[in-house]
């Protein structure tokens, strides 16, 4: 981990992060190192701003954590997440009050929604195959009745 004294921001390695997410006592550990808001601290633009992983110098991707935390944070998949002031600790309290299980439950749900469809999509498109080659099967069998017909009518 490390800590950027004038924005107040902090970077954080994915496995730390990890352990974070997942270790109460890591959690509180965090938070009892948090520090009150000071008056002077960096100035936030509106405009957004990719910064590069301290790591591999690479633009990270900006994120909401677990898709619906609220919090943005700056990420580099390989090795690690920067977070502004306060965004570790709000990440921590949304983990703290089950926002990550809500967000997993709410995941699950998704994906069985998403594959019970495709499911039902298979199936239609299944049917409309089997409906088709029905079709052309009938066709090919009166055809070659006719056809048949046709020929005993010439050779008779």
């Amino acid at each position: 981990m490390g800590e950027c004294s004038q924005c107040e921001g902090l970077w954080v390695d994915v496995r730390s992060f990890e352990k974070i997410c997942a270790d109460r006592e890591e959690q509180s550990a965090v938070l009892g190192a948090a520090t009150p808001a000071s008056a002077v601290a960096c100035e936030k633009t509106s405009k957004v701003k990719y910064v590069p992983c301290p790591e591999c110098s690479q633009l990270m991707n900006r994120m909401n954590f677990a898709r619906c935390s609220g919090v943005i944070v700056d990420a580099c998949k390989q090795h690690g997440t920067w977070f502004d002031r306060d965004e570790l600790s709000r990440i921590i309290e949304f983990i703290r009050d089950g926002g990550l299980n809500t967000a997993r439950a709410k995941e699950k749900v998704a994906i069985a929604e998403e594959r019970a469809q495709l499911r039902q999509e298979k199936l239609a498109l299944d049917m409309r195959r089997t409906s088709a080659l029905g079709d052309s099967d009938d066709n090919r069998v009166s055809g070659i009745a006719s056809a048949g017909g046709l020929l005993r009518f010439f050779l008779d």
